[in-house]
Order: structure tokens, then sequence, then C-alpha cells
């Protein structure tokens, strides 16, 4: 059976090269009805912390990444040390004080990557390899030898940074008398100008995305197209989809670039697609974080994400978007007020806010209605009210139907903030 593991360490957060390796892990494990394992790297006592490791665990189940089997190395101490002491007792490793420390044999190492082909590697370019430290806990090439051996690990799936490690690896796999997995190094992830990722290019924590207000299934869709491709120059895809088309040899020995116009662009198809209602539950808790006393009812909250889902890029967008309706006083942008309302409309204005007033059953068709009469008692061109009451209403240029903006504000603000404008 293929068995394949992501092993994080719980000394920072999830990021974002970590969550693709997650992924490729998760999905070469599906895709060939195998079984995926979470193992923690905890080994590092003092600098793994209970937080790191909850936010870990909270990104995973987020991005789907169920696991089969979960394994913690703190709780296996016990392990490496006995496979230390065979060593010691076979002859095969040294103490050099309380640490014990594998002889490197010298040797030709032939590594074959599914990826990249056949790596080979001299012995005589490795010194001894330490084993258990002087405090007692194991390196990390000696506890993940063990662990994938024990876990029966078909298949290392990790960032090619880890091509170093894999031939100090294989002599601890011989020399433990283990089976060696066959290994898959991935592409690393580049900013967009081919350098290391940085902050700066999207080389955050998993979380800071989420609390961007990125969908969880834009992420998963984005990771998977970096390094890989399912064909028929596809961006948009289903997991379904992927999975059947998904093969580890097909994914790139070249470092993937990222682009977060790119992810924003999937993360808008995602947000365009999903049902109103459910989009709706989504903002929810970022519009009550944001205005604690706007107490919406579900269908007004639909109604306000029916007016701007499409023009959403993320979740946040959405905040932006709607600040007019639950703010008190309309913030303007300078350069916008300045070219639509310069010009004193107070006459116009005045008349709009009356004739609105006046209108008993408030909706969508009656406000069109009123203000048609006004531009025609006028006689003025619709265009010439249109973008300075928008402005007045909403400051913002651009925005969904004046009149579906008029009604999703409602009849008594609309009126005031027109009554208010050239005061």
């Amino acid at each position: 059976m293929v068995r394949v593991r992501f092993a994080p360490s719980p000394t920072g957060f999830l990021h974002i090269g970590g969550a693709r390796t997650a992924l490729f892990n998760w999905m070469y494990a599906k895709a060939q009805g195998g079984q995926f394992i979470l193992r923690i790297e905890d080994t590092d006592l003092v600098r793994s912390k209970p937080e790191y490791l909850q936010e870990i665990l909270d990104s995973m189940k987020w991005l789907g990444l169920t696991w089969d089997e979960y394994y913690k190395q703190s709780d296996r101490f016990e392990i490496y040390r006995e496979y230390a002491a065979k060593l010691l007792g076979e002859g095969k490793a040294y103490k050099d004080g309380e640490a014990v420390i594998l002889k490197v044999l010298e040797k030709s190492i032939k590594i074959y990557d599914l990826i990249r082909g056949e790596i080979v590697v001299d012995s005589k370019e490795i010194k001894d390899q330490v084993l258990m430290k002087s405090d007692g806990s194991p390196t990390y090439s000696f506890a993940c030898v063990i662990d994938d051996a024990l876990m029966e690990i078909s298949c290392v799936i990790r960032g090619e940074d880890h091509i170093s490690n894999t031939p100090k690896q294989i002599l601890i796999y011989e020399a433990l008398g283990f089976k060696v997995p066959k290994f898959a190094h991935l592409p690393l992830i580049m900013d967009p100008e081919g350098g290391r990722m940085s902050k700066r290019f999207g080389a955050t924590a998993v979380t800071e995305y989420r609390t961007q207000g990125y969908l969880s299934q834009a992420i998963v869709n984005y990771l998977m197209l970096l390094g890989w491709s399912p064909g028929n120059n596809q961006e948009k895809v289903t997991m379904v989809s992927a999975l059947k088309n998904f093969s580890i040899k097909k994914i790139n020995k070249a470092g993937a670039a990222f682009s977060i116009e790119k992810l924003q662009w999937l993360n808008s198809q995602y947000i365009k697609e999903m049902d109103t209602a459910q989009l709706a539950e989504a903002l929810r808790p970022l519009v009550t974080a944001k205005y604690p006393d706007a107490h919406l009812k579900a269908q007004d909250l639909e109604h306000m994400v029916q007016l701007f889902k499409g023009r959403m890029n993320t979740l946040l967008d959405f905040l932006d978007w709607t600040d007019f309706i639950f703010s008190d006083k309309v913030h303007f942008d300078d350069e916008v007020k300045a070219k639509h309302l310069s010009q004193n409309m107070g006459k116009e204005f005045n008349l709009l806010a009356e004739r609105l007033n006046a209108v008993a059953d408030f909706n969508v068709k009656s406000a069109e209605e009123a203000f048609r009469q006004v531009v025609a008692e006028l006689g003025v061109e619709a265009g010439v009210l249109v973008h300075p009451v928008r402005v007045a209403l909403t400051g913002k240029a651009v925005g969904p139907g004046l009149f579906d903006t008029m009604v999703v504000l409602g009849k008594d603000r609309t009126v005031g903030r027109l009554r208010e404008t050239f005061k």
C-alpha cells in the first residue's frame, strides 16, 4: 500500500511551502488509494510550542488535508534510544561523550528521485553522522529514518531543500537494515523575480491567508498548480478531477513562481461561484467582528452579498465595499469627492431626497421611478446625477446599481445623506 507522510516541526506556523508539500503528499495518497500520515517532528523541545502545533493542525483541517494516522516524535524518544543502542552494539556507531555517532563507510550512494531521476553522491563528502545528541534527543535524520521505516512510508515526498539530507539518511537506513523508500523532492516555490520566497512575496502562514479573506478551496487549487499541471491549460480545478490526473512524476523540476495576483483571481472565481447563503454565513463573523452593533437578518446580508460578490477578490473586500452601509458616516476619497461633488447640487439633491422620501414602498423599481421623474423635471441627463448621488451615498465612484445601493442602504439613510451632502 502507498503510505506517505507530512512531517512539520511545531517551531513555527504552517507556511505556504509546507502546505503545498502536505497537499502533494495527500493527493498522492488519495490518487493511489493509499494512506496519509501526519507526523509532528517536535524533538526540539525548547523551540517546539503548543500554539504552533495547534495552528498546524487547524490549518491542515481548514485546507481539508485530513490524515489517517497521527504521531508525535516527542512520544517516541525511547524507540530512538533503542535503535541507537543497537547500532552501538553492532559496532556501526560509537560514543563521543553522551552523543551517539554513526560511522560513515566509503561507498557510492544512489538515490532514485521520482521527479529528478538518479542522483549519485560519494560518501567521502559526508562526515560521521550524529544520531543521538548529548542531551539524549535524536537528530532530525535519525528520528526521521526510524519513523519512516517503522511507519512503512513507501515514498518520502518533501522539498528539494532536503536533497542534501537524503544520502545521509540512506546511510542510516542501510546501517539499521531498513528498506529504503522512494524519494520525490519537490521544486521550491520562488518569488516572481526568481528568488527565494519572502514575506513580501507570499511566504506567510496559511493562517494569514485565511484572515486575509482567502477561501481554502482557492488556496488548495492554487497550491496544486505550483509545480504541477492538470493539463488542457486548466487553472480552476476540482479536487475530484485533479486526483484522476495526478502523478508525482509529472511534477516539474524547476521552481514554481508564486503570484499573488493569480491567487486573488482564483479566489474571486470561487467567491463568484459560491452559493450566496453560504458566502453570507462565511462573511457574517467578519462583519460582526468589525461592526459589533450590526444585527443583520440573514436575508439582508444575503442581499448585500449578492450585490457585491462579483466585485470581491477576497472576503475582506466585502468589508471595504460595504463600509458605507455599516458606518454612520460616509468616508470620501478626496480625489473622488473633488471629481464628482465639487459643483454644488444642493437643489437637485434636495429635490431627489424629497421625492424618495415620499415613496411608500421603497424598492429598486420605485426608487428608480422617483429618480427618473426628478431627472425629467430638471431637464438633465441621468448621468449628471448618477455619479454624484452614488458618491454622496457610498463615498465611492463605482459599485453595484445605484437603485440597488439605495435599497440596501435604506430610505431614511439615503434621504438623510442626500440632504446632508451640500449643507
